[in-house]
């Protein structure tokens, strides 16, 4: 295997089953060159938890989270699961979702973002990183391969976003969403301060041609993985047949020049994008501005406010 190049691996899954899931990762990790063990690290796993109250497709599935969360497991790591909802708190969203019926014979513990770290990115804009984040050995990242109507897909790298604490994410909308570029770079900034970490995506069903919310189920029967989000969203618009520069986190790295962006740098170990071609995912042909008005921003607050309390 070249070293100088990064590894994508793309594999075959039909179904949602705790084992294969946590058997297919385990080939993964096997062509990742880690190098040290999980064994007493602590795992901090970040799905995409958006709503409890939406479509099962709008979420990373439960199943794929516990096969994830088993094999972590059975390595020895610490394994935590944590994330910044939309609407509610991680541990509501978990319980909604059937999440933790579905881990409840691991040693596992869900985390709510309720404490975090200032840091400044792109535009001067200030950003709280969920503390959680910078106590972990290990960050693993677990996107879902769905359409979004501002930033066209969300994979890899759009997930990260979710490591920023509560309201902080609709302030970012409304004072930095002037422009798809501009907030894409913010996202892209926060790449920086990840520990180690590894980004498996569930693609088992997409969603496609509206989200992040409200798309429609697509069979895709993939699971990737990698080391590098950008390396691993390059791979999956190829495999998704859509346009790379259509979308602007992507745009923004290939400007940026950042690893994973370079087509001949990249390694498939197992399938390649080609391999599945022909699913018919569909992505927003026209994007949604990224600024929240101050209505909408208000609006999200008092749902949050209600989720809270109810």
């Amino acid at each position: 295997m070249d070293h100088c190049k990064t590894v994508v691996a793309l594999r075959r899954c039909v179904q949602y089953n705790r084992a294969e899931i946590s058997e297919i990762i385990d080939d993964i990790v096997s062509f990742l060159g880690i190098t040290n063990g999980f064994h007493s690290k602590k795992v901090l796993l970040k799905p995409n938890l958006i709503s409890g109250k939406g479509s099962e497709f709008c979420c990373t599935h439960k199943t794929f989270i516990a096969g994830v969360a088993l094999w972590f497991y059975e390595q020895g790591a610490e394994v935590l699961i944590g994330d910044s909802p939309a609407f509610g708190h991680c541990t509501t969203v978990c319980r909604q979702l059937g999440i933790i019926e579905e881990i409840k014979d691991l040693d596992v513990r869900l985390i709510d973002f309720s404490s975090a770290v200032r840091k400044n990115v792109s535009g001067n804009a200030g950003v709280n990183i969920a503390t959680p984040v910078f106590e972990c050995d290990w960050f693993v990242n677990l996107p879902k391969i769905k359409a979004h109507n501002q930033l066209y897909v969300t994979l890899a790298v759009k997930n990260i976003f979710g490591i920023l604490k509560g309201t902080n994410k609709a302030l970012l909308h409304m004072l930095h969403g002037s422009a798809h570029d501009d907030f894409a770079g913010i996202i892209l900034d926060l790449l920086h301060f990840l520990p180690p970490s590894i980004h498996f995506i569930d693609g088992i069903t997409a969603m496609h041609r509206s989200g992040p919310l409200d798309g429609e189920p697509l069979s895709l029967n993939c699971i990737g993985g990698s080391m590098n989000p950008v390396a691993l969203d390059s791979a999956l618009l190829e495999l998704l047949e859509l346009e790379k520069e259509k979308s602007p986190l992507w745009r923004v790295a290939a400007e940026r020049g950042l690893e994973g962006t370079q087509w001949d740098k990249l390694i498939f170990p197992f399938l390649s994008p080609a391999d599945f071609y022909g699913a018919g995912f569909e992505a927003p042909a026209r994007l949604n501005g990224i600024r929240f008005n101050p209505f909408r921003f208000l609006a999200g607050m008092g749902k949050r406010f209600f989720t809270f309390f109810h």
